[in-house]
């Protein structure tokens, strides 16, 4: 997990691990990054399944609910799938 700052940015970027061990990854160091606009990127995995975006969803919920943006990024997710 590689992460860098930019203002109230954080982006994360996933480099080897599953989606499911960032999420618990970014869930156990949330304190860290509640404070700021969370970004995702997830270009370096190969594919990217409807299955790997629900992962974030109760991350992504909480994130919102306090006024903080969540978005996640990829090239390897087909959107007609989802």
């Amino acid at each position: 997990m590689i992460i860098d700052r930019d203002g109230n940015i954080t982006i994360i970027a996933q480099e080897k691990a599953s989606v499911k061990t960032l999420v618990h990854n970014i869930e156990v160091g949330y304190h860290k990054y509640k404070d700021y606009h969370l970004i995702v990127r997830l270009s370096s995995l190969e594919k990217i399944l409807l299955e790997d975006i629900i992962e974030f969803l109760r991350l992504s919920n909480n994130h919102r609910s306090k006024k903080k943006s969540f978005v996640v990024v990829t090239s390897q997710a087909d959107l007609d799938q989802m």
